[in-house]
């Protein structure tokens, strides 16, 4: 999955993003519309994380994401 299929399929991948990452609000998820970098910083924001744990986690998610839509 990469950003413009993330972008892409936001309202779609929302809900998904939403729990993952439960701590994130409906307003913050609408504000990040699929940004990468948008969504990595309200990580950092809600979980405390450094930038690089916030890309590891989202690289992480989409990689999960692109196996689950394989099967």
């Amino acid at each position: 999955m990469n950003r413009n299929q993330i972008e892409g399929n936001w309202k779609q991948l929302k809900g998904k993003v939403k729990q993952q990452w439960g701590k994130l609000t409906d307003d913050q998820l609408d504000v990040i519309e699929g940004k990468r970098d948008e969504l990595a910083g309200k990580i950092q924001e809600a979980y405390g994380c450094s930038q690089e744990e916030a890309e590891k986690q989202i690289s992480h998610w989409e990689k999960v994401q692109k196996d689950s839509n394989r099967h």
